[in-house]
């Protein structure tokens, strides 16, 4: 059984987040989105609203045979990965200032668990400038995100807007 865990925050989730399990889903048989419970973020969304969109999202995304399923976690992503008997944590990198973060952290995983690999994907050239704090900023100030992000995922920024 191949089994992964994507993990991130997903706040919000992006259609780069959706191209990268697209595209890393025929890799394995199972994949974890873990939703990072992480307040010092001050995240727009709950991780149980964030977790929920996900689920509601994810069946319209193509991820051939493999078992998608979601989580919430607190912690190091390794030891999660761990709990869970994932082979691998999944990480897109959009530019150089990723992969330079993105390689301090797969070296570290790979100290606290030699066992579990980090898999690199390449972010799809229109999401390459895509982050969830980018698109909460372009949509506070009253920016267009459509394409960027999930519909439905848009129409939850505007409830909490209303608010």
């Amino acid at each position: 059984m191949r089994r992964a865990v994507f993990p991130g925050s997903f706040d919000p989730l992006t259609n780069g987040h959706l191209d990268i399990i697209r595209r890393s889903a025929p890799l394995f048989d199972e994949m974890i989105v873990a939703v990072l419970n992480n307040l010092e973020k001050h995240p727009m969304f709950s991780v149980e609203e964030r977790c929920a969109m996900i689920r509601e999202v994810l069946p319209t995304v193509d991820t051939s045979d493999c078992k998608m399923f979601v989580e919430s976690f607190s912690g190091l992503t390794a030891e999660f990965a761990k709990s869970r008997k994932a082979g691998a944590i999944v990480r897109g990198i959009r530019a150089v200032s990723d992969y330079e973060y993105e390689l301090r952290m797969a070296l570290m995983n790979r100290r606290l668990e030699p066992e579990i690999e980090t898999v690199f994907l390449m972010a799809g050239e229109e999401y390459s400038y895509v982050s969830s704090t980018l698109m909460k900023q372009v949509f506070e100030l009253g920016g267009r995100v459509a394409g960027l992000i999930p519909e439905l995922v848009e129409e939850r920024m505007r409830a909490k807007n209303s608010e």
